[in-house]
């Protein structure tokens, strides 16, 4: 098979792929009475090559996520210019320098420190980086993420620091069939979203091909979406 018919392929399994996903979140929206506009589908690209990220940007997926930073460099190399990418994964101090110069958004702050070496690179690169918290809500010792009693004062602190803004809220969930447990977690975030104040965090990235569903049902306003996708 030659590379032309395997790109072929891809293509328009990809599309079919997409296409069935944002009938999907439509229905849901209908349902629930949302704008299908307010959520934005994230293709987490970090089981797909270069050559398919490339291709769903082609058909018109505009926001990139990758979990690692070295991975997020050769990817953003391939694929054309005009992508959003948000870096989704935990991010260590010293790849921040990586990793700012690329992307739009950082979903994972939790760290005080991280967040000044963040600021820090996005000086160099005079911009104003946008992140969202990550929020650990399940408690599970294997995450990461703040615990949700320490947002407010971790808010407090981040909004001092220069060359950040703040744009909303971010979690992972548990890994469980029980979907009731997954709402839950992901109402807690809307909750805690409301507490602080809907017009200062406008953002609230949550849901994966498993759960996406739930998670606009919640609230999400950025879905994270891998297999879906590639698969």
């Amino acid at each position: 098979m030659t590379e032309k018919n395997n790109k072929k392929i891809l293509q328009e399994k990809y599309k079919n792929n997409i296409d069935g996903l944002k009938k999907k979140i439509g229905q849901i929206c209908k349902n629930i009475g949302r704008n299908p506009r307010e959520i934005t589908i994230i293709a987490a690209t970090k089981y797909a090559d270069a050559k398919s990220v490339d291709i769903i940007r082609e058909l018109g997926i505009m926001d990139l996520g990758e979990n690692r930073a070295d991975e997020l460099t050769r990817k953003s190399m391939y694929v054309d210019k005009e992508a959003r990418w948000h870096f989704i994964g935990h991010l260590q101090s010293r790849k921040a320098r990586d990793v700012v110069p690329i992307v739009e958004y950082i979903h994972s702050i939790d760290s005080i420190r991280i967040l000044e070496k963040v600021s820090s690179e996005a000086k160099k690169n005079s911009k104003i980086q946008k992140v969202l918290i990550e929020v650990n809500i399940s408690g599970e010792e294997s995450r990461y993420g703040l615990g949700i009693d320490n947002v407010v004062d971790f808010i407090i602190k981040a909004e001092k620091i220069d060359n950040i803004e703040l744009k909303g809220l971010m979690t992972m969930a548990p890994y469980t069939d029980d979907m009731e447990y997954i709402r839950k977690i992901f109402k807690r975030l809307r909750l805690l979203k409301e507490k602080v104040g809907s017009q200062l965090f406008s953002e609230l990235s949550m849901g994966m091909s498993n759960d996406f569903s739930i998670a606009i049902e919640e609230g999400a306003t950025m879905i994270r979406i891998g297999s879906t996708i590639f698969k």
